[in-house]
């Protein structure tokens, strides 16, 4: 016994034939009286479209808003962190933490930074 497979029909629109399409359903939809479910379509793939854009933008930010680029108060060098963290300077190796915008140095509790200033010279009188 041999079995037929049913006959299958399909319809490919690409390319023109997908507008031409489209566009058919919209003045369809549009006759129907049913015109808002087209704007809400239209307005969905509109900000399907925009997301990456928007999260782009979220994300400068969120960037802007918590790292922080200053510079090592022991060798100068520029560097990023993020706010309230601790880390080591790139170049020196100096460990900082980041506060309010500033980075500082992570100094051992009773100890006293001096800094040096130009030292002068003093003569013997004889």
């Amino acid at each position: 016994m041999r079995f037929e497979q049913p006959k299958t029909y399909s319809i490919s629109l690409t390319g023109w034939g997908f507008w031409l399409g489209s566009l058919a359903v919209a003045a369809l939809l549009t006759g129907l009286g049913l015109g808002w479910l087209m704007v809400g379509l239209v307005a969905l793939l509109l900000f399907l479209l925009s997301l990456p854009l928007l999260v782009l933008l979220a994300f400068r930010w969120w960037a802007r808003r918590w790292i922080t680029t200053d510079r090592c108060p022991v060798c100068g060098s520029e560097a990023q962190a993020l706010e309230g963290s601790h880390f080591f300077c790139p170049s020196c190796g100096e460990p900082l933490f980041v506060a309010d915008g500033y980075f500082y140095r992570q100094t051992p509790p009773g100890t006293i930074d001096v800094e040096s200033g130009e030292e002068s010279s003093w003569e013997l009188l004889s």
